[in-house]
């Protein structure tokens, strides 16, 4: 246990030293040069909020239900949502 604690707070401590290092940086960046590392950080943020990746049972599974829904004729054709879409 005291270990795990020696670990969280060496994290802790390195998490603080990114953060002011990042904070000393920031001012000497232009304003393209920070919109490039925000979008950056967005995209990064945006994968990692992604859910997992399915295995290929999942996968072949999700593929057999939906090709079952398409003999069945539960689809939508695009000419159907061509005209659906404007009554949008």
């Amino acid at each position: 246990m005291k270990k795990r604690l020696n670990l969280d707070i060496k994290y802790y401590n390195m998490a603080q030293v990114i953060d002011k290092q990042i904070t000393d940086y920031l001012p000497l960046l232009s304003k393209e040069e920070k919109k490039t590392i925000l979008d950056y950080i967005k995209s990064y943020v945006r994968i990692k909020e992604q859910p997992e990746r399915i295995n290929i049972e999942q996968y072949n599974k999700e593929i057999d239900e939906a090709m079952a829904r398409i003999d069945k004729g539960e689809y939508t054709t695009q000419e159907e949502l061509i005209k659906e879409s404007k009554s949008w």
